[in-house]
């Protein structure tokens, strides 16, 4: 061992000898007693590499990995790439190099810089969507699925540029523009594939009682599945035996109702324009056109600047006669409801600002106890959304407007026939054709009559040609290819023709999890027997912005293979949690063209991998947004430098008592948080420890620091590699095959802090807390707040703020 702290030397040394030793491979394999799959969310391969929010997730599923695996589980922990997607195939078109080239290259480079981190991967599980043997599982999966009609072709929107002549995902389009030429997108009807994931909606939101996922997470699914019941209310156009159904959950209000508004597709598709009349007919037709142009997405987005026209068709409110216009707008979508919505501007604020820019009336039908408030509502400056009591309301006036008033009305307007309860939902068939290339192939084939067929088993993987063409030409790229048709007329006759779209790439990360469990079965996507062994996932870490889509793709398939006998559980990820954002030097999201992006390959040469895993652990909270800061790097560089020193100079026969106390403490606090991500704390604590071994008089002896070795092992595994061998150099294992340290209770009894409690500045009581409890904001609190001495300050008065200043001070604002 080096006198001098050579993290280069070290690191490459203990790489290499893990690589020789073939630790934590085929771990899939064999018999678990005791088994723990942890999963990161699958990675696309970025030709720039690796950067720093890669490596904070990541480390922190390698410390649970290797601590887990020290305290005796089966750790399952393997690692794959979602190679297949767009960025590749526009780098293709702009520079004629093949996905498949940039790609593998992609993959080699993250492959060395996760290796350089120490991340302990099962490597022999390595999966990437690209290669046929991954794809094959995934058209197997789309077969299954078509067998059961759950996959299905119908019309449906895409975003087309008119110049490029092809379709744009919504990711091309800025502000309405194809970003390559500039040229306005419209959305054009094509025929595509969709899954039928509503057939799921039901049980995709009863799964997440069973799930340990952020309560925010839950409801972002919750959200965007969109169940509501409410009712279904019937508006009759005044001079046409034609009626609109609005749906809401919020009819209380119909008696303030002063327009309605209509989705444009459903105008068209109803066929209303043929009534509208002469003078406004041009007006209505040319604002259908201009809806064309948007996408979704910019409908969504272009909310709160509504556009709309006035069909002048008048709807006749059915409870009570009168008559109100019919506008059309763009911010009604079809697939929302009944894509019909009534106006209530007095108590919604989107109808507020459509009313205000339109001149529509202003019917208040709630009233509020703030004569201030109310008078506001009835001036028409502002909406009120809140409870209150029916006014204007006919004989459901002075009635709740949330109770029984509300109750009431429900029960008259379904007796009336005009009104029926309904249940909707806002989720959608999950669209899943690209008129793309880099994806997997959708494996169908059409026989002369235009009719569907599956491509049959025998002929899976249905590869993806590489005699293509990346230009665009108005068509999809597949179309280009003569190998690809004279292998449909090969194996199934002349006039047969495949498919020439690919799949979305969230079908490939879709049932990844899966594979992993039997990554090279050529005869099946996994065996039972390992499907069973390993699944569900135990433990899996995401980006947040994954909660919605990837989960709910995930999870349909997930719970359409159980109802087929492939698995016998139906929800994949039993806990899940989400690391935060790695921020610039400036407190800003890195990117390129800010020029504030971190290269972790820089800070590895210079400070080396330990270095930058302990700093990222020590930034914060997992889950916390934290900027970059260089000398806080050059910090923790230090600190493990103290370690190493140490580890040669101050190690002798017995261990002192503070330190060995502090060693014992930390042990515990190590074993509690290590499982609750809380990686920072338990750094501190080793801080703290190495602070004190430094000082006059404290000595540490070997026994004790191979426990510190071991503990440090899951932060820094090369350090502490070379550490534990130093200490013994016949050791015939590694530090991270070792088990974990165990603590005396007796040594590990922490110190009791006193916190001074304020009531507005002014000190009032105290509390007593063992150390480890000071962290725990919400127990510090409720304590501050039962204190006997502070409820007499706190009797009859609402606390407006808390604010506790960890192990310090805990003032309460009245």
């Amino acid at each position: 061992m080096s006198k001098t702290y050579d993290h280069a030397a070290i690191e490459e040394k203990w790489q290499q000898y893990w690589e020789d030793q073939q630790f934590f491979l085929d771990t899939a394999k064999g018999e678990l007693k005791n088994k723990l799959y942890l999963l990161f969310a699958f990675a696309y391969p970025s030709g720039s590499g690796l950067h720093v929010g890669h490596v904070e997730s990541k480390t922190a599923l390698d410390i649970l990995a290797r601590f887990y695996r020290m305290n005796g589980k089966d750790v399952f922990f393997p690692v794959g790439w979602d190679a297949f997607g767009l960025p590749a195939e526009n780098y293709a078109i702009k520079t004629g190099v093949p996905p498949a080239v940039t790609t593998k290259n992609a993959i080699n480079t993250f492959r060395k810089q996760i290796k350089r981190l120490g991340i302990s991967y099962d490597w022999a599980n390595e999966i990437a969507t690209m290669h046929p043997e991954y794809y094959r599982w995934t058209q197997w999966i789309f077969a299954e699925l078509y067998k059961k009609s759950l996959a299905y072709q119908k019309l449906g929107k895409v975003n087309w540029c008119p110049s490029c002549q092809t379709v744009l995902a919504n990711e091309q389009v800025v502000n309405g523009k194809c970003e390559r030429c500039g040229t306005e997108v419209v959305q054009k009807d094509m025929k595509q594939w969709y899954f039928q994931i509503t057939k799921y909606q039901d049980e995709l939101i009863s799964g997440l009682e069973k799930v340990d996922w952020p309560a925010a997470t839950k409801q972002q699914q919750l959200n965007w599945i969109g169940k509501g019941k409410g009712l279904s209310i019937d508006f009759k156009i005044q001079g046409l035996d034609l009626s609109l159904t609005v749906w809401t959950k919020f009819w209380e209000t119909i008696f303030g109702t002063t327009f309605l508004v209509i989705a444009p597709e459903k105008f068209e598709e109803l066929g209303l324009e043929k009534f509208v009349s002469n003078n406004l007919k041009k007006e209505v037709l040319e604002y259908l056109k201009q809806t064309k142009r948007k996408t979704e997405e910019q409908r969504k987005i272009g909310e709160k600047e509504k556009t709309g026209v006035n069909t002048g068709l008048l709807m006749v409110n059915p409870v009570n006669g009168e008559l109100v216009p019919l506008f059309v707008a763009d911010y009604v979508l079809l697939g929302v409801g009944t894509a019909v919505v009534m106006g209530v501007p007095a108590h919604d604020e989107r109808d507020f600002i459509f009313a205000k820019k339109f001149n529509l009336p202003i019917k208040q039908v709630v009233s509020y106890a703030d004569l201030n408030i109310n008078a506001k509502v009835k001036a028409s400056e502002m909406p009120y959304e809140g409870e209150g009591t029916l006014v204007n309301s006919g004989k459901f006036d002075g009635q709740s407007a949330w109770g029984d008033g509300k109750a009431k009305m429900a029960e008259w307007m379904i007796d009336e026939e005009f009104a029926k309860w309904q249940t909707t939902y806002k989720l959608r068939d999950w669209l899943i054709s690209r008129q793309r290339y880099w994806g997997a192939p959708i494996p169908v084939v059409y026989d002369p009559d235009g009719k569907t067929h599956l491509v049959k088993a025998e002929h899976l993987p249905w590869l993806l040609p590489t005699d293509v063409d990346f230009k665009p030409t108005g068509e999809s790229p597949l179309k280009s290819s003569q190998e690809l048709k004279a292998r449909v007329e090969k194996l199934y006759g002349p006039g047969w023709t495949p498919e020439y779209d690919t799949m979305d790439t969230f079908v490939d990360s879709s049932w990844y999890f899966l594979r992993y469990t039997d990554s090279r079965n050529k005869a099946e996507f996994a065996s039972a027997e390992q499907l069973q062994k390993l699944l569900p996932v135990d433990f899996y870490v995401i980006g947040p912005e994954h909660i919605v889509l990837h989960l709910l793709y995930a999870r349909f398939f997930t719970k359409f293979l159980k109802d087929q006998g492939y698995l016998n559980f139906d929800e994949p990820f039993l806990k899940m949690r989400h690391q935060g954002m790695i921020l610039g030097p400036d407190g800003k999201k890195m990117s390129k063209s800010k020029g504030n992006v971190i290269n972790p390959d820089e800070i590895i040469n210079k400070f080396g991998a330990d270095t930058l895993r302990v700093y990222e652990m020590f930034m914060g909270p997992i889950e916390a947004d934290k900027p970059w800061d260089l000398s806080s790097v050059a910090g923790i560089y230090r600190f493990l430098k103290r370690i190493y020193t140490l580890s040669q100079e101050k190690v002798g026969q017995k261990t002192s008592q503070d330190l060995l106390k502090k060693l014992n403490q930390l042990i515990k606090k190590a074993s509690l948080n290590i499982p609750e991500l809380k990686f920072n704390t338990v750094i501190a604590r080793i801080m703290e420890l190495t602070n004190l071994w430094s000082q006059a008089g404290q000595e540490m002896s070997g026994g004790d620091l191979e426990k510190l070795v071991k503990i440090l092992a899951v932060f820094a595994p090369f350090l502490a590699e070379e550490i534990y061998f130093a200490l013994a150099p016949n050791k015939s294992k590694s530090v991270h095959l070792e088990k974990w340290p165990q603590w005396d209770e007796t040594l590990a009894i922490e110190e009791e802090i006193v916190i001074p409690i304020q009531v507005n500045g002014k000190v009032r009581s105290e509390i007593k807390l063992a150390r480890e409890q000071i962290e725990d904001k919400s127990l510090v609190l409720g304590l501050a707040k039962e204190d006997e001495k502070i409820q007499a300050w706190l009797q009859g008065k609402k606390v407006v703020k808390e604010i506790y200043v960890p192990g310090k001070i805990v003032n309460l604002v009245i």
